[in-house]
């Protein structure tokens, strides 16, 4: 199995040195971190400009840009508008070079494995603050380290950790454990196939004896679930779970598929079924789950937070401007307008680009998005990679990409600088293997 601390390419070495520094950094200092990332960044574009221009998935992400741009333009809050750009413009334009930089598996993996290293630090905070009570604000220079653990969480009894909020930490933990559950598989499956005292590529084991790697992995991929699950993010629960029910049958694991689907169902019956049947299932269901699903813990919410009446206000902004929408961040003030309550976004990504910056714009991003899907699909399908591991990397990503998507279908990560990074991090570093394959696919053929 190839390593990936090294480009292929020696002239972006330096850059791949710098977008690993960053991606080790940011979930702990966004701002450090996003300093690497950026001079990563432009060292590709400096090197790779015309590579990285002569591509269709960035014409069409200027394209898109641009109608961001225009739909600022005819805001009904200009200067809201034009600020909102900022969650948007540096990502993509600064994101597309990244195309270029992250291509293989190998680097995927590399991508992998410091996202579950620099997870772990997040879980142990959030578990300090759930049960412990830890209560910790630190600020260093402000920009360079800036931690809020408030106890108990945020929401009260909901984990958030060093992020802003439960849902953002439940955007980000979704990722992560998504890439280190495949991460654990691979190295459970080298482990499996090696003989007695073979050796891995990070470190030795016997066959009685899991290697310090899976160990760890092991871990990290608990840790990941038990704060999944202690943010209370029904989105980020049923994500996790259908990533669990792929892998599984990409392995071919129909055992672990059908226990699987029957947890899921006994919780949905104690959620929604008839209530003979729900109050039979609930004997063996904790209420923190089905209560949560079915919103009984929070029986007494008003209308105007509920996700039903957002999409609706969301939806009806975009009809009245269906080309060019209200403006980037517009949702928050018309909303507080017409309900008289402060929401900062209508949880959910797709609708909001819809109501702000109009259909054109929206139909382009997912079309886009599509794109990506679609060709890493028939890449997977039909591509022969070198070994299994390699494979199962590239669907890991594919996986975390259609979580994404699924995640902002009920949420939206770009109001958290670490959780849009990441995203934004993740759709590029994909669409990069993509291309990738996708041109040795050709020539193969």
């Amino acid at each position: 199995m190839k390593t990936g601390f090294f480009h292929s390419n020696p002239k972006l070495q330096f850059a791949w040195n710098c977008a690993q520094i960053g991606i080790l950094i940011f979930p702990l200092s966004p701002a450090l971190g996003a300093v690497s990332l950026i001079v990563a960044s432009v060292v590709t574009w400096l090197q790779q400009y015309r590579a990285i221009i002569l591509r269709p998935l960035t014409q069409g992400f200027a394209l898109l840009s641009l109608l961001f741009i225009i739909s600022a333009a005819f805001a009904y809050d200009k200067t809201a508008a034009f600020l909102g750009l900022f969650n948007l413009l540096p990502f993509l334009l600064g994101f597309a070079a990244f195309t270029t930089l992250i291509q293989t598996t190998a680097q995927l993996r590399q991508v992998s494995w410091i996202l579950a290293i620099t997870s772990l630090p997040v879980v142990v905070m959030g578990l300090g603050q759930m049960f412990l009570g830890w209560n910790l604000h630190l600020q260093i220079l402000w920009i360079v380290l800036d931690w809020t653990i408030a106890p108990g969480g945020n929401p009260l009894g909901r984990m958030s950790s060093n992020f802003m909020y439960a849902n953002t930490l439940a955007g980000y933990l979704v990722i992560v454990f998504i890439l280190n559950l495949g991460l654990w598989l691979e190295t459970y499956q080298l482990f499996r196939r090696q003989g007695d005292r073979e050796t891995l590529p990070q470190g030795n084991f016997t066959a009685s004896s899991p290697p310090l790697p899976l160990l760890f992995l092991t871990v990290t991929v608990i840790g990941n679930f038990l704060a999944l699950i202690l943010t209370d993010s029904r989105n980020a629960w049923a994500i996790a779970i259908a990533a669990c029910l792929a892998y599984a049958l990409l392995l071919g694991w129909r055992l672990l598929v059908a226990g699987v689907a029957s947890v899921t169902t006994g919780v949905l019956l104690a959620a929604f079924a008839p209530s003979p049947i729900a109050e039979l299932f609930r004997k063996f269901v904790p209420a923190f789950f089905w209560a949560r699903l079915n919103d009984q813990m929070y029986p007494d919410r008003p209308i105007a937070l509920m996700r039903k009446t957002q999409w609706k206000f969301a939806w009806s902004m975009a009809m009245q401007r269906p080309l060019t929408g209200w403006g980037l961040r517009n949702f928050t003030p018309l909303y507080k307008e017409k309900m008289h309550i402060w929401l900062g976004h209508p949880h959910n990504f797709f609708l909001m680009l819809s109501a702000e910056t109009g259909l054109p714009a929206t139909l382009l991003f997912c079309g886009l998005l599509l794109w990506i899907l679609v060709m890493g699909v028939q890449i997977l399908l039909q591509f022969e990679f070198v070994e299994k591991e390699d494979k199962l990397t590239f669907f890991s990503y594919l996986v975390v990409f259609v979580g994404w998507i699924i995640f902002n279908t009920a949420d939206v990560t770009l109001f958290d600088v670490r959780l849009n990074l990441l995203s934004w991090l993740i759709l590029f570093t994909f669409a990069g293997a993509v291309y990738h394959y996708k041109k040795l696919l050709a020539n193969n053929n």
